[in-house]
């Protein structure tokens, strides 16, 4: 079927059980630091997304590892020096490795990395950080949301589906670029709704769940009949929208089927674009916890099951011509068959 990801199983929050030193070694190269430390994106921890899909790889790092970890959540309408201070924080506390969970915490990591050269951060979904203690976490969501494009069209009755991203910016521009090829390599005439919430993620587009409620209310009722969305948080209303009106939701980052806070919802998910950012989490808390810690651009793709689709729901795995359409689509993808457009 679709590519499978990393089991992570989620646990409750570490507490901080060892002392440690700038480094995060002991002199005999051996880890001695506090943990990990995770700072979350806009829409936090429980938005059954891209957040908690970061805080699994934390909580099975440090299970696994048996070390202490902290994860601290945005506030609203907060500044890149409210960033720069919480990584700071974290920095003097003595947490190796930091995450920045989302690409507004690029210009806090690149700051504060400059500042402690011997603790690792982690960026993710941003690769403009070139420093040796920086570890650029991206992901070919293209590609995943090009097998969301193609289970849209095939499970489409109506030749119509819809994108709705979180905010108007590249990244998510990305998601959309998949999706619409995707669509078009099954029905070049298909009809695609697109719709963003918001210009900035200050305005609320990847934490309002009425947004996306209302965007997909609004798309359903123009005859889309399978609605992807890239929006984080506020895609709980879009799948919201479509079990309320009956047709399909696509979800992102995380399987959002198995979400038990959207289980009332799940017969309507038709399955996720995946973006491994727990493995890939995890494997950075490895390197580091090992002595051997990450650099440089790490990418999560197809081919190396960065990213992916789930295939949870046996509703779609009943869906035989969609499943092998997106089977296939996955297979050209890999062999370079097909290139899959970002923009």
């Amino acid at each position: 079927m679709a590519v499978s990801v990393v089991a992570l199983v989620a646990a409750g929050c570490g507490k901080s059980s060892n002392e440690a030193s700038d480094s995060g070694k002991d002199s005999s190269g051996g880890y001695s630091g506090k943990g990990i430390g995770l700072a979350y994106d806009i829409g936090g921890k429980g938005d059954q997304s891209f957040n908690d899909a970061a805080y699994a790889g934390f909580a099975k790092a440090e299970k696994e590892f048996e070390i202490g970890g902290r994860d601290i959540e945005p506030q609203d309408g907060e500044s890149d020096a409210d960033k720069i201070q919480r990584l700071t924080t974290l920095a003097k506390a003595g947490y190796n490795p930091i995450i920045g969970v989302g690409y507004s915490y690029a210009p806090a990591v690149k700051e504060v990395a400059a500042h402690y050269p011997k603790v690792t951060f982690g960026m993710i979904d941003d690769e403009t950080i070139k420093a040796k203690n920086v570890v650029d976490l991206v992901f070919s969501a293209e590609q995943s949301s090009y097998l969301a494009g193609v289970a849209a069209a095939k499970a489409s009755k109506k030749d119509h589906i819809g994108f709705i991203g979180g905010v108007d910016i590249p990244l998510i521009h990305t998601f959309e670029a998949g999706f619409d090829q995707g669509a078009k390599s099954v029905n070049p005439k298909i009809k695609i709704e697109s719709q963003y919430l918001t210009e900035t993620a200050a305005e609320g587009g990847f934490s309002s769940p009425d947004k996306g409620q209302s965007a997909a209310d609004g798309q359903i009722d123009a005859g889309a009949d399978v609605i992807y969305h890239a929006a984080g948080l506020s895609g709980q209303g879009v799948i919201k929208a479509a079990a309320t009106h009956k047709v399909w939701a696509i979800g992102v980052d995380s399987d959002q089927y198995r979400q038990s806070p959207l289980a009332k919802y799940k017969d309507h998910i038709l399955g996720s674009a995946l973006k491994n950012v727990g493995g890939a989490v995890y494997e950075l808390v490895k390197s580091v916890h090992e002595g051997k810690p990450l650099s440089g651009v790490v990418v999560g793709d197809l081919k190396s099951g960065g990213v992916g689709f789930a295939d949870s729901n046996p509703g779609y795995r009943a869906m035989k011509d969609v499943v092998a359409a997106v089977e296939k689509a996955k297979e050209d993808v890999v062999d370079g068959k097909v290139k899959v457009a970002t923009e």
